[in-house]
């Protein structure tokens, strides 16, 4: 087969959910961040796929060894800002490397409560969600993310379905009252001159997750596809650091289980959670007057 019929694609390598926990001991209480971290790189090293020529290739393990060392060196703080300084080490060490892509998850934990303000040096897993960072660099420009996976929610009633088109094979009954769950995966984009100012990115996802849960609360939803929006919109409108937020949103299902067939009334109380398969919604909320950046989303994971 000649080289002119095929040739190399877009590519990028490295280390995939590096397990990482940093505890800061400065103090007798102690604090706790516990991350898994991807590293990609990107750039002109065509010679390992093509000869296996592997003069340009930044070992895996090696940036492996990095997060752990720049976790000892320079601490976390936030996942963004640790992303940001992997991405800066790799992109300067290597001329090589142009570009990549650097994602977290960030798992929490709280203190062990004793009748006081917590153990100092004592933690349980928990959390309603698992909070997202990713960097991406292409093209010569930086973007930064947040984002959330896991947000469970469930509304027992104000939630609605119906006007949909029917055909010969709707089944589906219209309903002015139904359970409406998800599980909520967002992402945000940080406005580029946000971060050149510097984000309290902690304190702005602390609020973001707030932002989601009160307006799933408050909307009266007769789509899972408005509320999506509805919680954008909250988030847009308060939070003026972030460009766009995109979500994926499966309708959790729940149905009301026939029991009559035992003799036993059930008025909306008792339900089957049916896993699959779901409905899923996707969508996004952009700022109004905010330029397109599909190359900032570029091989971003998909929410599902």
């Amino acid at each position: 087969m000649s080289a002119d019929t095929v040739r190399l694609g877009p590519n990028k390598y490295g280390k995939a959910e590096v397990r990482l926990v940093r505890i800061t001991r400065d103090t007798p209480r102690h604090e706790i961040e516990d991350l898994t971290i991807t590293s990609q790189l990107r750039g002109d090293v065509s010679g390992s796929f093509l000869s296996g020529d592997n003069s340009r290739i930044v070992a895996t393990d090696t940036q492996k060894n990095t997060v752990f060392a720049f976790a000892g060196r320079h601490g976390v703080g936030s996942p963004e800002r640790f992303l940001g300084l992997l991405a800066d080490h790799f992109t300067e060490s290597f001329e090589w490397i142009d570009g990549g892509l650097w994602q977290a998850e960030q798992h929490e934990w709280a203190r062990i409560l004793s009748g006081g303000p917590g153990e100092d040096h004592s933690f349980v897993r928990s959390g309603q969600a698992t909070r997202l960072a990713a960097v991406q660099v292409v093209a010569g420009e930086r973007h930064v993310f947040g984002g959330v996976k896991d947000l469970t929610v469930l509304k027992s009633t104000g939630s609605e379905f119906w006007g949909y088109p029917a055909t010969e094979f709707t089944t589906l009954p219209e309903t002015n009252d139904r359970v409406m769950a998800t599980s909520v995966t967002g992402r945000w984009r940080y406005l580029p001159e946000a971060v050149a100012r510097g984000i309290d990115y902690n304190g702005l996802f602390d609020d973001v997750r707030r932002l989601l849960l009160e307006r799933f609360a408050d909307v009266h939803s007769l789509a899972l596809q408005q509320t999506l929006y509805e919680m954008g919109r909250a988030v847009i409108e308060a939070r003026p650091e972030i460009a766009e937020v995109r979500f994926a949103m499966p309708n959790k299902h729940h149905f009301v289980y026939d029991i009559a067939r035992f003799g036993i009334e059930n008025e909306g109380e008792v339900f089957i959670a049916d896993d699959r398969p779901y409905g899923l919604i996707e969508g996004s909320v952009i700022r109004a007057g905010v330029a397109d950046a599909d190359d900032a989303w570029r091989e971003l994971p998909s929410f599902v």
